[in-house]
């Protein structure tokens, strides 16, 4: 039987619509492929993202924003200390870009002007740092990428 040439455009273009349909079905129903958000709660982060854009404003604005620092005991997050360390409330988010599983949050409640975060919670690598606090009513909002 001889092929001409437009049914060999025919055959390649089902072999290559065939092996796409094969790939996409494999990576979406393989469990070795994770394919989670950043975030579970994706829409709602979404509608607090104004408050957010203002509350890093408020943070730019001051003279002494935060100020993370490493040490042998684990990352030292310094709070600005022209402010009473008393008031300030809020939560400091700990994400690993790399795994889900070692994502945690702390809530700031201080005794000093700094918050301590133990050295045995924290892997070696990359860590994005966000900070969102409040003193006397007014929110601030810093976030940093550092290699611990």
């Amino acid at each position: 039987m001889k092929l001409n040439w437009g049914t060999g455009i025919v055959i390649a273009i089902i072999g290559f619509v065939a092996f796409i349909l094969y790939f996409v079905i494999t990576m979406s129903t393989d469990k070795k492929f994770n394919h989670d958000l950043v975030t579970e709660k994706y829409y709602q982060k979404e509608l607090e993202y104004q408050d957010n854009i203002e509350a890093s404003r408020n943070a730019k604005s001051l003279e002494n924003n935060i100020k993370i620092t490493q040490s042998k005991e684990g990352l030292t997050v310094n709070f600005p200390e022209d402010f009473e360390y008393h008031k300030i409330t809020g939560k400091v988010f700990l994400y690993r870009p790399s795994n889900k599983q070692l994502d945690f949050e702390l809530p700031l409640s201080l005794s000093n002007t700094y918050l301590l975060v133990p050295e045995k919670r924290l892997l070696g690598g990359r860590w994005n740092i966000t900070v969102k606090w409040s003193y006397e009513g007014k929110d601030y909002l810093y976030k940093e990428e550092l290699t611990y």
